[in-house]
């Protein structure tokens, strides 16, 4: 460990952001303005006029060549970075497919916003989980410190699987919530993040990208994506353990509350976890046996891991988000590990606090949710 300190302040989560940007040394970064994620281009703008960041700094006009200019920067062998949020992320939605089918390091902060109408600007998770089948690396925060160090984390994992690599956060429940974060001196950032090779994935030979190409070219193209989103798991692993012994934080795959000893196991991600970390705070007093697995990532998916920690449990997930006529997304995805009850909650920002984790992990142990043919009870 460097023996350089770090220095604790006080920061929202776009403020946060911007700053894990800067220390990443990135080179090009594109911009364009959406709520709730514009604080970050604005500071990072910020940082390149005033010269605290040596970086190319492109406005564009549209989210959709927000992407389009990153992919460009990357595939030249640059530190790239954008971000956006519910709208901006779906208008940008083609290029997505394009750089992870063309296997491109890169990093994206989405700031999690619902889809309108009606018009809205609050969070759920359903903009984000968009992106679960194209061959990103997703990764979601629980606080403002999560949100810096995935950034971090994520251009180094982002690189060496050459894959992009998207972080998310609750809009305003982090993006504008200003909260203590620890924040690692250059030093100490350069030692675990290397400058990027200038040079693309294969080396120094001429390339092209996005060119047409055989059938089969294709369909090799995605398993070779299925297969190295598989192993990024081990990835993950070995960049959050170095990490961890560097800044003393853990943030792997997933995180163990109070696991276990619970018989009930409730599962979700996202902001709303400490709220119901508190509220199994308070179950537990009262002797119900319950416990947390919080998910960091949704790609890749712990599937192994995740049935070996719930085995024996009765398994509760919560879903900021709905697929249409199956339930929550991470519902569907545990199901592929063990049998869970899965509930939705708090979409279009309808807030969800620690008074209603206590009921419903009160209901779910009593039997009395009552759950839709599907499996799914709405909140």
């Amino acid at each position: 460990m460097s023996s350089v300190t770090s220095v604790r302040t006080i920061m929202t989560g776009n403020q946060a952001v911007a700053e894990a940007v800067r220390l990443a040394r990135t080179e090009v970064i594109a911009a364009y303005p959406i709520t709730p994620q514009t604080v970050i281009v604005e500071k990072l703008a910020e940082m390149v006029d005033s010269g605290l960041l040596d970086a190319e700094f492109i406005r564009v006009e549209s989210e959709h060549s927000a992407l389009a200019a990153v992919y460009g920067s990357a595939v030249a062998g640059k530190r790239s970075f954008t971000a956006t949020s519910s709208h901006g992320l779906l208008y940008m939605y083609e290029m997505v497919w394009w750089v992870a089918n063309a296997r491109v390091p890169l990093v994206m902060t989405v700031v999690t916003r619902t889809i309108g109408p009606p018009w809205n600007i609050h969070t759920d998770h359903t903009d984000l989980l968009t992106m679960r089948d194209s061959g990103w690396i997703i990764a979601m925060a629980e606080n403002v410190q999560e949100a810096f160090d995935l950034t971090i984390q994520g251009f180094r994992i982002s690189e060496e699987v050459s894959l992009p690599y998207t972080a998310g956060m609750d809009a305003f429940q982090l993006s504008h919530t200003s909260e203590v974060v620890d924040i690692p001196p250059q030093q100490l950032i350069d030692e675990f993040l290397p400058e990027r090779k200038q040079s693309y994935v294969f080396g120094d030979e001429a390339f092209t990208v996005g060119c047409i190409g055989p059938n089969e070219y294709t369909a090799k193209l995605r398993k070779d994506t299925f297969e190295t989103l598989k192993s990024a798991e081990k990835v993950v692993d070995k960049v959050s353990k170095e990490y961890r012994e560097i800044t003393g934080r853990d943030c792997g795959l997933y995180e163990e509350y109070r696991l276990d000893d619970a018989e009930y196991a409730v599962v979700m991600m996202g902001a709303w976890s400490g709220d119901a970390k508190d509220a199994i705070d308070i179950l537990r007093k009262d002797n119900l046996p319950v416990g947390l697995l919080k998910l960091r990532y949704v790609r890749p998916m712990p599937y192994r891991s995740i049935q070996k920690l719930l085995d024996g449990k009765q398994v509760l997930v919560l879903d900021r988000d709905c697929s249409m006529g199956a339930g929550g997304v991470l519902g569907m995805e545990i199901r592929n590990c063990v049998e869970a009850t899965n509930v939705i909650a708090g979409i279009g920002g309808v807030d969800v606090g620690v008074d209603d984790f206590i009921k419903i992990f009160r209901m779910f142990s009593e039997g009395k949710l009552e759950v839709e043919k599907n499996g799914v009870y709405w909140y």
